[in-house]
């Protein structure tokens, strides 16, 4: 039975636009928490006395400060996972491309013989659908682990800001 190998590229394109997905939803959480951290030094002269007049604000605005570390260490493990994969040399895969095969004549060679063997290729095709699919299950946990912990270091800012306006109305 002949396979359409347009199946699996258009795959390996679905697989791009989830890795770029993931990589724009952590980039803009970390744009939220660089607007909210400039917000916070930028008016810290005002912010000042609050923190100054008790224990609770330090407590709360340690652990808000703790969750936004949290979160951006995510967002930086999004756009760089750290995956272990044992493959074989896959003309497919960047690296085994520039690296794995010689030079560019033996790599035309490779590309050229592997191409030509319709098991082979499908073979490195699902290789590499099956590399990008690990690499996009350890984007979307990262981005997944920055979401909830963007969503606590809001919370916290509520909390502060509720404690806030009830120690100057009380």
């Amino acid at each position: 039975m002949r396979q359409d190998p347009n199946n699996y590229w258009e795959q390996l394109e679905r697989l791009e636009k989830l890795i770029r997905a993931s990589e724009l939803k952590a980039g803009v959480i970390f744009s939220f928490h660089s607007l909210v951290i400039g917000l916070f030094f930028d008016r810290m002269e005002q912010i000042r006395p609050m923190f100054e007049s008790g224990v609770l604000f330090i407590i709360l605005g340690s652990i808000w400060i703790i969750w936004v570390l949290i979160s951006v260490y995510h967002c930086f493990k999004c756009f760089q996972p750290q995956i272990e994969m044992k493959y074989n040399s896959n003309v497919l895969f960047f690296r085994d491309a520039v690296y794995a095969f010689g030079d560019v004549e033996e790599f035309t060679k490779k590309i050229l013989e592997i191409f030509g063997k319709e098991e082979e290729f499908y073979a490195q095709l699902a290789e590499q659908i099956h590399a990008e699919s690990k690499i996009i299950d350890q984007k979307f946990k990262s981005v997944h682990k920055a979401i909830r912990f963007f969503a606590l270091s809001v919370v916290f800012i509520l909390v502060i800001g509720i404690a806030w306006v009830a120690q100057i109305v009380i």
